[in-house]
């Protein structure tokens, strides 16, 4: 499984920007609630290992174990729904040997690495409809058992993922075309039968975010209260920030105007603390990490690579997006981390395996 590689080809600057990005977030945590710093910076430390020793593995040969990754994978998600742990009207949580972790997390990663290998094994089929057929029967199982966690966010996130694998897999355009055509129709139909009062599609306290979102005046003192603190205090910010564990009373930590700040509004204290300068460095380093990611891709010796590659920087940048997007009003109150920043030690340690991979991908990129 190891193979000899020259050390010119590994991707330092991969390394030093998601370490970079992590200290960010481990600050930002620590200003947020100091007593998980510690543990965040265990979950970067485990993570990078990980990272350091999948990297020195060939990919092709842990990809040949793909079908025990999927079934591993609905394993996983099948116990959360027997023996998972509740937070917060979430079921999403499992423990297993005193290991306390969130399976939907891990999946992301897993699913990538399944379709990578059966994208391969059936290169020559990927324009068939047959196929893509398949591929989405695959898919299903997974995102069902995420989205009925309930985790909508993350299924949103994987969804969009499977798209990007397809896409890069080599789907045909036509079915691209045809899966739009309907899609989008789809999603305005169902946006507007969602908003009705007695919907069935979604859960109750999702449908009174999207109208919060819609709404916020009418929600100010509910659904939309974290929201509009989190868009106050970016705001607050100005462009230098009011300085990092500041102790201003009216701040967004010390004043618990949002519960929680060190997951998914982790945004809006780095916006508050840092700026618009900080908020823009957060930005700009999800970028070069998804760009050098999509330029592995791009140079990758196989199909397999490829989408490996392509489909990590997607979920970097999707997920970056999507918790930025929220922090800052642009979308729904979506419960969903800012890769390598939010705490979370699954999390974490899964975009770092993440990394892992696209690293040996580059290892044995074509010259």
């Amino acid at each position: 499984m190891l193979k000899q590689y020259h050390i010119r080809d590994y991707d330092f600057k991969l390394i030093v920007l998601v370490a970079a990005l992590t200290w960010i977030g481990i600050f930002a945590i620590g200003s947020a609630q100091e007593s998980l710093q510690s543990r965040q910076v265990a979950g970067f430390v485990l993570g990078f290992f990980l990272m350091l020793v999948i990297s020195l593995f060939d990919y092709s040969v842990i990809l040949r174990f793909y079908w025990v990754i999927y079934v591993v994978n609905l394993i996983l998600l099948e116990l959360v729904r027997y023996m998972g742990e509740e937070h917060g009207g979430a079921q999403r949580w499992l423990n297993l040997f005193g290991i306390q972790f969130q399976p939907s997390e891990l999946a992301k990663i897993l699913l990538i690495l399944f379709f990578a290998q059966l994208i391969l094994r059936h290169q020559d089929e990927m324009d068939t409809l047959r196929f893509n057929g398949l591929c989405i029967l695959f898919f299903v199982p997974s995102i069902y058992l995420i989205y009925k966690q309930p985790d909508l966010s993350t299924s949103i996130v994987v969804t969009l993922i499977f798209c990007v694998i397809l896409f890069v897999g080599g789907t045909s355009w036509k079915y691209v075309i045809m899966t739009l055509a309907v899609a989008i129709p789809t999603f305005i139909i169902l946006f507007m039968k969602i908003l009705e009062p007695d919907q069935q599609i979604i859960n109750d306290f999702q449908q009174r975010r999207i109208l919060a979102w819609l709404s916020p005046e009418e929600y100010a003192t509910t659904e939309a209260y974290q929201q509009l603190n989190s868009i106050t205090a970016i705001g607050s910010g100005m462009l230098y920030g009011k300085g990092y564990n500041n102790n201003e009373s009216i701040s967004v930590k010390n004043g618990n105007f949002i519960s929680e700040p060190q997951t998914d509004f982790i945004y809006a204290v780095i916006g508050e603390e840092f700026g618009f300068v900080g908020g823009c460095i957060v930005i700009v380093l999800l970028i070069l990490i998804s760009f050098e990611c999509i330029m592995v891709a791009r140079r990758a010796k196989d199909i397999a690579g490829t989408v490996i590659a392509a489909s990590v920087a997607a979920l970097i940048g999707f997920q970056g997006l999507l918790n930025i997007a929220v922090a800052t009003g642009a979308s729904p109150n979506t419960g969903i981390p800012l890769p390598f920043v939010s705490y979370g030690l699954t999390s974490l340690v899964s975009l770092y395996i993440g990394i892992g991979f696209v690293l040996n991908v580059r290892l044995q990129c074509k010259k």
